[in-house]
């Protein structure tokens, strides 16, 4: 799907912090880094750091969402079929990169993280009404929401966590679990002979 996780301006000395803790989150988890390793990794002062991000949660909220919009952007799903497929690649993205994944799914699962609860649903939203617009309200909300909920970093987490799932099994699971809902919708797709009328 690949909606854009939208992330406030950040100056080049935020960047720098955010960029300088995910790398370190990497190498020795969230909970072993001081703000003075992520100002020497940064090449700052760690004033400069708490000026920017006051508490740990400021800063571990921000970095999440940086990592998710930069990190593990993707680009749009041009049609609502080929969101099992970016699904797909978004399990692998996360499983290459674990630690970070981790990171943005507890924050997200806490729900402190300010961000909408999917990034994509108005995607998903504008796909299903330019290409199945004769779905009821009901319908449209149920794909939706399973559709936004695989397309999570929660889910990899779940399927890591739960299931003990590799990396191959976790993205052809979200991705047959994708196919399985659109293929309730598939016989009442709009032509797009019809759609450019």
């Amino acid at each position: 799907m690949g909606a854009a996780v939208t992330v406030p301006e950040l100056s080049g000395t935020q960047e720098a912090i955010l960029a300088a803790y995910a790398e370190l989150i990497e190498e020795v988890g969230s909970d072993d880094v001081s703000y003075r390793v992520i100002a020497r990794r940064a090449g700052i002062a760690e004033r400069t750091v708490f000026r920017n991000y006051p508490t740990r949660v400021d800063l571990l909220l921000a970095t999440a969402a940086w990592i998710e919009a930069t990190l593990f952007a993707r680009a749009e799903s041009q049609s609502i079929f080929d969101v099992p497929l970016a699904i797909r690649d978004a399990m692998l993205r996360y499983d290459e990169r674990p630690e970070l994944a981790h990171v943005v799914a507890e924050t997200a699962m806490r729900g402190v993280n300010g961000a909408a609860p999917s990034p994509g649903r108005a995607q998903l939203e504008r796909l299903l009404d330019t290409e199945v617009p004769s779905l009821d309200a009901a319908q449209r909300t149920a794909i939706v929401a399973a559709l936004s909920h695989l397309d999570s970093v929660g889910t990899w987490v779940t399927f890591r966590r739960e299931f003990g799932m590799d990396r191959r099994d976790i993205a052809d699971a979200a991705a047959w679990a994708a196919e399985a809902v659109l293929d309730t919708i598939r016989d009442r797709v709009v032509s797009p002979t019809f759609r450019s009328r």
